[in-house]
């Protein structure tokens, strides 16, 4: 069975939707894997956010561990990415008897750095394709409107100290042409991006509909980068060694998937 760390900060509803997304359809079956325990960099009682997430944890029964990075930081004093080693260091003595065999950087707010990338095969989510824009998801949403693109995606790579740019994994791929999108990027085209983002910024509806294209398929593309693994379709080993190229393309399991969970019916 596979082993999964889960790391999280647990900042807000985002995180939360992702652990119960995978969580529960583990559960279920179909899947050969398990989550092992739950590391967040917040301790319980530091923001709202996170301890929402920590009951949602808690009501999984999921073992959780936690190491406070602000706590950390008071501590040493100066900056966080100078005592990224020893953090990092202190973190893997937490989790000191735990081996699993991934872990998924799941609204991790920490850059992991390179002692932590070697220890675990580190899954990063990136909302972008294998060749796409680097950044936040904020600046590759701009980016593509910048760029005129006709697609996107997003993607599932190992971490490692080059941020957004590790090995790949899998990613699934978003069409950003077609009648419902048309109009969108007419308005852009006609105002101009740079009146449009000072006017509207994020709400610009081209803005919207690309991330929200985006985001209704990570869910998926880690649940079904994780089924792959399980079955070996996916190598982390030759991951690591760079033969897996671009990675493994899940838009089929991914509209399947998408599709069965249209059709179950609505729990109100």
């Amino acid at each position: 069975m596979l082993s999964i760390g889960w790391f999280s900060t647990g900042r807000g509803p985002g995180s939360r939707g992702l652990l119960q997304f995978v969580q529960d359809r583990l559960a279920a079956g179909g899947i050969d894997a398990r989550i092992e325990f739950v590391f967040s960099n917040r301790e319980r009682g530091e923001a709202a956010g996170s301890d929402a997430f920590f009951a949602l944890v808690d009501g999984y029964g999921l073992p959780l561990i936690t190491h406070s990075s602000s706590q950390f930081r008071r501590r040493v004093g100066g900056s966080f990415a100078a005592h990224r080693a020893e953090y990092d260091g202190e973190l893997r003595q937490k989790l000191d008897g735990r081996h699993p065999d991934l872990c998924v950087l799941a609204g991790y707010m920490l850059i992991a750095g390179g002692e932590l990338c070697r220890a675990y095969p580190l899954l990063n989510l990136h909302p972008a394709l294998p060749d796409g824009p680097t950044g936040t998801w904020q600046e590759v949403v701009w980016q593509l409107i910048e760029q005129q693109a006709d697609r996107t995606g997003a993607m599932i790579h190992l971490a490692t100290e080059e941020v957004d740019r590790g090995p790949v994994l899998s990613y699934v791929t978003v069409p950003l042409t077609g009648p419902a999108l048309a109009p969108h990027w007419r308005e852009v085209e006609q105002l101009g991006l740079a009146r449009a983002k000072a006017e509207m910024g994020e709400e610009l509806p081209l803005f919207q509909e690309i991330r929200r294209e985006q985001y209704r398929r990570e869910p998926y593309l880690l649940l079904e980068t994780l089924r792959s693994i399980s079955r070996g379709k996916i190598s982390l080993s030759d991951a690591a060694n760079h033969a897996t190229g671009d990675g493994l393309c899940l838009d089929d399991e991914i509209a399947a998937a998408m599709a069965a969970d249209a059709r179950q019916p609505r729990r109100d």
